[in-house]
């Protein structure tokens, strides 16, 4: 009775994040677009091969238990993504934006990576061992987008806030100006 609880759950989850990948192909060209930095560019876009290599891992597991993989919205992927469409829609400095995007990217392999540790570790107490090595491969690949994203934003950061410090100083010199035609 207990494992079948635990099944349901698990293929319930597989549903989830097939919906959250699905949703991710979409999204991760939008940010690359966005991407002011050739390297982040680049890095979504290679992602988003990768997504699409996730995507089909997942199609694996389903026809391996003989379920459909549709039924289920990704609640927390959709909030996710929204926030990064919020952050494309402002209106940063290359720097900054750059940083958003790695924000933002972050913030969805943090989710994948907790979602794909449970799945996985659920399909080894189901006794699941071709599926839990597809998860396994994938969870490592989401882990090592992460550590990526980590390396990269080192030097974006620094980029957006020598460039928000230069912004800050044009900034002034405008207001002092008016300041001292009114003297």
């Amino acid at each position: 009775m207990q494992q079948n609880a635990l099944k349901e759950l698990y293929v319930d989850e597989l549903k989830d994040l097939y919906d959250a990948e699905n949703r991710l192909v979409k999204a991760l060209p939008k940010m690359a677009k966005a991407a002011t930095s050739d390297q982040l560019r680049s890095g979504f876009e290679e992602h988003l091969e990768q997504t699409r290599g996730h995507v089909d891992r997942l199609k694996e597991i389903f026809d391996s238990l003989g379920e459909k993989p549709s039924g289920k919205k990704c609640a927390g992927m959709i909030g996710i993504i929204k926030e990064g469409d919020e952050l494309i829609e402002e209106e940063f400095a290359d720097g900054a934006m750059d940083a958003a995007l790695i924000s933002a990217a972050q913030r969805v392999e943090h989710y994948e990576i907790a979602a794909y540790g449970c799945v996985r570790t659920w399909a080894d107490l189901l006794g699941e061992s071709e599926a839990s090595a597809l998860l396994e491969k994938t969870l490592e690949e989401e882990k090592e987008t992460d550590q990526k994203l980590t390396q990269l934003a080192e030097d974006v950061n620094i980029e957006a806030k020598e460039i928000g410090g230069e912004e800050s100083e044009e900034r002034k010199a405008p207001r002092s100006r008016a300041r001292g035609a009114r003297a």
